[in-house]
């Protein structure tokens, strides 16, 4: 019979291959400002631009391929927009990139808000949907 100490111990090591697993992720900030020159309060017509930074956060290079935008007015009357990339272009974004475009909306109230999502590709063929989070609307003195 063998004891501890007869025992021989033999050190195993192994690699576990490094791999990266890819990320999808797309941040998204926007802000507005009210076009007094382009709006008529008596019809009514309030215009606004708005200005979208996007950028990706992930490990794959992705393109933007569509939008669907929500937008909805003081009145909760909600107006969808639905196309394909953004301002006549589908940007590619390599991971890190950022990508900006200035766009405009109309309401018929002061003050709306406005959300929605990018359809997006990566690289590698995973589609994946980027969220744009909800910001406002609004003429200089209706909301503090």
């Amino acid at each position: 019979m063998q004891t501890c100490a007869d025992l021989q111990y033999r050190r195993v090591s192994f690699q576990i291959a490094s791999m990266t697993i890819p990320t999808y992720k797309i941040d998204v900030a926007a802000e507005s400002v009210y076009l007094a020159d382009r709006s008529d309060e008596d019809a009514p017509r309030y215009a606004f631009a708005y200005t979208v930074k996007v950028k990706n956060a992930g490990t794959v290079a992705a393109q933007l391929i569509s939008r669907h935008w929500i937008i909805t007015d003081a009145n909760g009357r909600i107006e969808e927009v639905r196309g394909e990339g953004v301002v006549g272009e589908q940007p590619k974004l390599e991971p890190g990139a950022m990508f900006e475009y200035t766009s405009s909306a109309a309401l018929e109230t002061p003050v709306g808000t406005m959300r929605g999502s990018y359809q997006m590709v990566a690289e590698d063929g995973t589609r994946f949907e980027a969220e744009i989070p909800e910001f406002t609307l609004s003429i200089p003195r209706v909301l503090h």
